[in-house]
């Protein structure tokens, strides 16, 4: 086998295994925090859900330029062969958490998911560099399609799976990483070209230092942004909060005098000079906010509103939402190697507006339907969504690979990767105050109304009305019923009929469907600016240009 071909396939299977992992935990959380036995009714339970869905990001963002700079240091090979290790460290630890441990096994949960974080940033961080070393600048195109297919491979598993295994036992969501991971580790160690390091440089410790407490901190106050302070259901004005972003953005222009004066920085300012590399990444960044949020959004939408209507129960939610999405992923895997070969051919820039506007369109279309919507209609948007996504990813990467001197490539695509997981990280905090603002102000009257057509108690409606808006949100992405927040003294002189009305399927969805579809709306309008804001970036790159037919002329 040729070794860009060995190459191919070693890059091939860690994207399989990382985007598996993201979305069979994405798709089976319901079932990972009913397993550990979790209240979303709780004071503060909310903060561990979205430390669950933010912990990894927040870490890649931190640390991918630096695990960049280490793998220059010391051979990307070995740093990659590495990243294989730590992932499957932290996959069996996963698949150990006791059952039943509430907080406890949860607060393990994240820490572990953290150190998987470690894992897949090293794998990330060196795969594209490696796959575009072993590429001829004519073939980049046509690797970085199939590495994308590769992509939505895994995230098909991850959602399959996820459905499947998330009705048996939670565990077997982690433990299924473990055969990827050891294969890949294994074909890493025996068939990838241990290089010697192509930096001699040393590590920038004080951008290193100022640049992870820059992100960690910023990180920490847009995640308890979203947590109730006060009379707020929102802690904007939490002096915790307001002190995190001060130290974040203090350190982050810290980071940036630091780097001006490095004479070997961490994060290499001199690389936005390069047109390509620069308007590629903002575009990247802009699609990276405005995709962010919105997937897990429709994950909560089918799980836990759409599917209970329709007669699913909650333990068969995690496998229906995973098919229900498939159209995205198939609309991804038609387009993702046809935009690849066709940048090859006629370069990236027309292929990337073209892709996203084709995902602006979509999202605008998601904003047409309520929240109980036909079927088929959704369908079509997904897969018109992974059209566009498709046809964006390949190009975006290619052009912005293309454009470095081999030796930048490993810290380039780190910058590249940390500014994508910084966007997703801000779309999150975004999105979410959006929905929890509109949950706020709807949910209460809408209560009144779903009450009253029950024929529920007046104690009881003012007893869920006075639920924070985060918690009946968990509690529907969950499939647990408000009921399990009522007091056992208060339950045990209710009616069995008021109970079993609590206890249905299609109480709470119809409590926050409407809400709910009024914060989606808002949050997919954002998304439109913001990926038409993307397409104008991708417009301005100019023409097609590859750094080795550059220094050849």
């Amino acid at each position: 086998m040729q070794y860009k071909w060995t190459v191919l396939t070693n890059t091939t299977l860690s994207i399989i295994m990382t985007s598996m992992n993201m979305y069979i935990v994405l798709i089976s959380l319901p079932t990972i925090f009913r397993g550990l036995n979790i209240n979303p009714f709780a004071p503060g339970e909310f903060v561990y859900l979205l430390w669950v869905l933010m912990g990894y990001s927040v870490v890649l963002a931190s640390i991918l330029v630096t695990l960049g700079r280490i793998s220059d240091m010391y051979g990307r090979a070995r740093m990659y062969t590495w990243g294989f290790i730590v992932f499957t460290a932290a996959s069996i630890a996963l698949s150990l958490i006791p059952s039943g441990t509430g907080n406890s096994g949860l607060l393990w949960l994240i820490i572990l998911r953290l150190v998987q974080a470690v894992g897949g940033g090293i794998l990330m961080v060196n795969g594209i560099p490696l796959l575009t070393e072993a590429f001829p600048p004519n073939e980049r195109g046509k690797a970085l399609g199939i590495n994308q297919v590769s992509f939505i491979i895994g995230s098909f598993l991850g959602l399959i799976l996820g459905g499947l295994l998330s009705g048996y036992d939670w565990h077997l969501i982690f433990v299924v990483n473990v055969p990827f991971a050891l294969a890949g580790m294994i074909w890493s160690i025996f068939k990838l070209k241990r290089e010697k390091g192509t930096s001699t440089v040393p590590l920038d410790v004080p951008g290193n230092t100022s640049l992870a407490v820059g992100l960690i901190a910023i990180s920490l106050g847009l995640t308890y942004a979203l947590m109730p302070y006060g009379n707020s259901q929102l802690g904007w004005e939490s002096p915790w909060v307001i002190s995190s972003f001060a130290v974040g953005i203090i350190s982050l222009v810290a980071f940036a005098l630091i780097e001006r004066r490095q004479v070997n920085p961490l994060f290499d300012l001199k690389l936005f000079k390069i047109k390509p590399f620069t308007y590629g990444t903002l575009s990247l960044f802009m699609n990276a906010m405005a995709r962010g949020a919105i997937m897990f959004l429709i994950a909560i939408w089918l799980q836990g509103i759409y599917l209970p209507l329709h007669g699913i129960s909650y333990t068969q939610t995690p496998f229906w939402a995973g098919v229900y999405m498939l159209p995205m992923m198939i609309g991804t895997v038609i387009l993702g190697p046809i935009g690849g070969v066709l940048t090859d051919r006629y370069g990236a820039r027309p292929f990337e507006v073209a892709g996203m506007i084709i995902i602006a369109l979509s999202l605008y279309l998601l904003t047409l339907l309520p929240y109980n919507f036909s079927l088929v209609p959704f369908e079509l948007i997904l897969f018109i969504n992974g059209l566009g996504n498709g046809l964006f990813s390949a190009p975006n990467t290619t052009s912005i690979m293309n454009a470095l001197h081999p030796k930048d490539r490993a810290v380039g695509n780190g910058m590249r990767q940390t500014i994508n997981n910084i966007g997703s990280t801000i779309s999150m905090a975004l999105f979410f105050t959006i929905a929890i603002t509109i949950f706020t102000e709807y949910v209460p009257s809408q209560i009144a109304m779903v009450s009253a057509q029950y024929g529920l108690p007046p104690q009881i409606t003012a007893f869920l009305s006075s639920l924070p808006a985060t918690g009946l949100l968990f509690a529907a992405f969950l499939g647990i019923n408000p009921s399990s927040a009522i007091p056992g003294n208060v339950q045990n002189v209710l009616p069995q009929s008021v109970l079993k009305m609590l206890d249905s399927n299609t109480f709470l969805p119809s409590v926050l469907g409407s809400p709910f579809m009024t914060g989606l709306r808002y949050s997919l309008y954002i998304s439109v600016i913001l990926v038409i804001v993307g397409a104008v970036f991708s417009a301005m790159k100019g023409k097609k240009y590859i750094y080795e037919e550059v220094i050849k002329s």
